[in-house]
């Protein structure tokens, strides 16, 4: 099996090129060299995705039998265009990582594989769909008025125009454990270990339900390897209750046992929607994992379970991110980290409110 990873170096990319060298395949990786560390035994070709030369050199390099993209996060749908259409009598298929964003209904709504998608052209560029605050056109990710699933739906679209039925499609809702480079699961960890008083989104007993980057990986190569086509919704078909979640941080970091603690064991301080509205928290970003729409985690994977999609308890995950994080892990750097997580000040003010 012969492999073309776009990316490889960091996070989902990584896993996967592991992955696949554990397998046996001969690897491909493409990317700039910028930020990451190559995995031992692969191919590596450095590169632009987004300049045409870079690209029409990969060709160079062989046929290969899948296309794994991760790096396509950032891109407009016609920087995706030029790779997939450029690669597409060169590759036999082409397993797209996108994100559940792409559904027009994405969070206020129940969701499952067959939901409609937003509508982009798949030769949107940055400029698609933004708008400044007095109307002009914004570059795609300069503003929040630009949607960010609707340049994945459009990047989607790129791909099935070049590869047709042979291209895959993953949606994530949210990938966590050992390398995770947003820092959501870390700034719970880390925040779990110092203990005392911690705040929490009620209700406790709402499920989330992440899915652990490894099972993702191995859902990728699977289907790299597979004859399948269409998109698979990569969420957790059980997750985690909220409160397990940090019970479990609060477990793993020893932040659940006070002894010898100036701040004592770790107490969950459960506080209502509105309160945290209240005093400006941010869904999703100041506390990590939490959304006030009653879909967010609404996301069916019975095609992608159908398929073979298996993950690990989240629990697990919780463990081994923790494993990776004081064994001295630490993520590529990403301007997003910051964005993560509830300051020390501001939670204090929001517990002394309780």
């Amino acid at each position: 099996m012969r492999l073309l990873v776009l990316g490889g170096t960091w996070f989902l990319g990584r896993h996967i090129a592991e992955r696949a060298i554990g397998r046996g395949w001969d690897v491909t990786t493409f990317n700039r060299g910028r930020s990451g560390v190559d995995v031992p035994g692969v191919d590596r070709v450095r590169g632009d995705r987004t300049v045409v030369d870079d690209v029409q050199r990969l060709l160079a390099h062989g046929r290969w039998d899948a296309v794994v993209d991760t790096s396509s996060t950032d891109l407009s749908p016609r920087d995706v265009l030029l790779a997939a259409s450029t690669l597409r009598d060169t590759a036999g298929r082409w397993v797209h990582v996108s994100t559940v964003s792409v559904y027009a209904g994405w969070p206020c709504q129940p969701l499952s594989e067959e939901s409609e998608l937003l509508e982009c052209p798949a030769d949107a560029d940055e400029m698609y769909g933004g708008a400044g605050e007095d109307g002009s056109p914004t570059p795609y990710g300069l503003h929040q008025a630009v949607p960010y699933g609707l340049h994945q739906a459009g990047a989607e679209r790129a791909v099935e125009e070049a590869f047709g039925e042979r291209s895959v499609f993953l949606r994530p809702g949210v990938v966590l454990g050992p390398g995770e480079y947003l820092g959501r699961l870390p700034w719970w960890l880390n925040r779990a270990r110092r203990g005392g008083r911690l705040l929490a989104p009620a209700p406790a007993d709402r499920r989330i339900r992440p899915v652990d980057v490894r099972d993702a990986a191995a859902f990728a190569l699977d289907q790299a390897a597979g004859a399948a086509s269409g998109g698979f919704n990569l969420v957790h078909p059980e997750g985690i209750a909220f409160g397990d979640f940090v019970a479990a941080c609060l477990s793993v970091t020893g932040g659940a046992g006070g002894a010898g603690r100036a701040d004592g064991a770790g107490e969950p301080q459960w506080a209502q929607p509105e309160l945290l509205a209240e005093h400006g928290v941010r869904p999703w970003t100041e506390l990590p994992l939490w959304r006030t729409e009653a879909s967010a985690w609404a996301v069916g994977s019975r095609r992608a379970v159908a398929a073979g999609l298996r993950c690990r308890p989240v629990a697990d995950t919780i463990r081994d991110t923790w494993s990776w994080w004081e064994g001295g892990g630490r993520p590529v750097g990403h301007p997003r980290w910051a964005e993560h997580g509830l300051a020390p000040d501001k939670e204090a003010r929001i517990l002394a409110a309780l």
